[in-house]
């Protein structure tokens, strides 16, 4: 099977850089089942159910969340009905929506999605690793599920390989969001787990993390906020990861990173 994660959606200039190229890029490399990180999608900050469908349609599988997952309001009210939609688990009891869900493949696979977020330097939320653990464990890969991937949404590279290693061997792939960089650690982990510390971005690099420049600038040079930030609308990179896995045991057997557009230097999977 073949998993593709992207990065942050942020802004217009990564919705349109969505919807021009996923398409293409699910012919081409025969994805059979797409996550999307859409929590910067609507102006920066969240998704609103117009660019959750957007993005859907483009070809995402499921849509995954993070630290801005309620920042539009109209979340709240449709996020409980829409299964493919994840917010972290690991968020208060009571919260609206879900944070782990089975879904199946274009191929009939069994794909288990989680999202979690992180507790360095980030808001306060419930431990991340006994939460994914749970999901885990009630829905075993190899035997309840093909493969499980787990989108770790939070601010240290740190936090995102320890939870990788918590992992190995137990699930598909590990993959960071929330910084915006592609990191460039992207490995196999012994036990067959394949861990990426952070995706990158789908968003416009000609900007700080997909944010016009001037704003962020100004409050780094003067300590004093003068506006809101904006999200950049250059041509967009398209950022993430890519995985085939081994359908015998449903762990990593070759891991790509991907980019494609905009100013980043261009990657590509060799799957062959």
């Amino acid at each position: 099977m073949r998993l593709l994660f992207l990065g942050d959606v942020v802004g217009r200039a990564g919705r349109d850089a969505v919807s021009e190229r996923l398409p293409g890029l699910v012919e081409r490399y025969r994805f059979d089942f797409v996550v999307v990180n859409g929590e910067n999608a609507s102006h920066g900050r969240g998704l609103t159910e117009q660019h959750f469908l957007e993005i859907r349609e483009a070809g995402a599988d499921v849509v995954t969340l993070g630290d801005h997952a309620f920042d539009q309001r109209d979340t709240l009210s449709y996020i409980a009905r829409e299964p493919t939609l994840l917010r972290p688990i690991n968020f208060a009891p009571g919260t609206p929506g879900r944070g782990a869900n089975l879904y199946e493949s274009r191929a009939g696979h069994r794909v288990l999605v989680i999202n979690a977020q992180g507790r360095v330097f980030m808001n306060p939320v419930d431990d991340p690793f006994r939460a994914v653990e749970a999901a885990v464990a009630a829905c075993p890969l190899s035997e309840q599920a093909d493969a499980i991937l787990l989108d770790f949404h939070t601010e240290a590279t740190s936090e995102i390989q320890a939870m990788g290693h918590f992992l190995d061997g137990k699930v598909t792939l590990v993959v960071g969001t929330h910084t915006h960089i592609p990191t460039a650690d992207h490995r196999i982990l012994k036990g067959g787990t394949a861990l990426m510390a952070d995706a990158g971005m789908c968003g416009d690099f000609d900007s700080v993390i997909g944010v016009d420049v001037e704003e962020p600038l100004n409050r780094f040079l003067t300590g004093i906020a003068n506006g809101r930030f904006t999200p950049a609308e250059g041509e967009a990179t398209l950022c993430g990861v890519a995985v085939d896995t081994d359908p015998a045991t449903g762990l990593a057997r070759k891991l790509a990173p991907l980019r494609v557009g905009g100013s980043l230097s261009q990657a590509l999977p060799d799957f062959g």
